[in-house]
């Protein structure tokens, strides 16, 4: 999943965006509410996670909310809050926020919440999503799913494969693959992408017939999926 992670300089908040990241998401993080929105409205994202920690920036949340919604094409918005009462997690939702917590929380709960909200909106990183014997991805295990047939597959190569599958049969610029597989990294060497991409390579063609990672001349890679 393309996440934005939207939180303080805090302890807590880099706490969160580790898990987050951990759990084979392609992150991008803004400082503050306004950064969020400028990145939110520059490219797609699958998610967008926002973290308030003080109580006293619940009221400017809200617009912020709603302004978020209305740039983000369709992401889901999970909110999680500091010290809350039902009546601060109540106007978040009205503002347009699909999900809110707040502390104590638990973060195995707001991923399953994640991950729920993805399926609902059909996204191929969510477990489950397969359709006949159309690829998906398994986030739980970081596995390439075609029918009864699965493959390992690490991190790095997970993210390149999401990348990927959201444009089936249809060329993705290796720009657009580095952002997404490499969200950490400013530089990235064209040869750490072409020995990813060998290397999946390999794992899908000796269990997946069906799928095959194509070189685009000049462009990029694209996913040809035999139907």
């Amino acid at each position: 999943m393309r996440v934005l992670f939207v939180g303080p300089s805090h302890p807590e908040a880099a706490w969160l965006f580790k898990a987050l990241q951990e759990s084979a998401h392609s992150l991008q993080r803004a400082d503050d509410l306004r950064d969020g929105l400028f990145l939110a409205s520059q490219e797609p994202f699958d998610a967008i996670v926002l973290m308030v920690i003080e109580a006293g920036l619940y009221s400017e949340l809200q617009g912020f909310v709603t302004e978020l919604a209305d740039v983000t094409r369709g992401a889901s918005i999970v909110v999680v809050l500091g010290a809350a009462n039902a009546q601060d997690r109540t106007r978040v939702l009205r503002a347009g926020a699909d999900a809110c917590f707040c502390q104590p929380y638990s973060f195995i709960e707001m991923h399953e919440r994640l991950l729920a909200l993805q399926r609902n909106k059909g996204g191929v990183g969510a477990a489950g999503a397969a359709v006949f014997d159309l690829p998906s991805l398994d986030g739980g295990t970081r596995e390439l799913v075609v029918g009864v047939r699965r493959v390992a597959v690490t991190r790095r190569e997970f993210l390149l494969l999401e990348c990927l599958l959201k444009q089936v049969n249809a060329p993705v610029a290796r720009e657009q693959l580095i952002r997404y597989a490499w969200p950490e990294k400013e530089d990235v060497d064209p040869a750490s992408v072409n020995l990813v991409v060998s290397r999946l390579r390999r794992k899908i063609a000796a269990k997946v017939s069906v799928v095959r990672i194509e070189t685009v001349s000049r462009f990029g890679y694209q996913v040809v999926v035999e139907v």
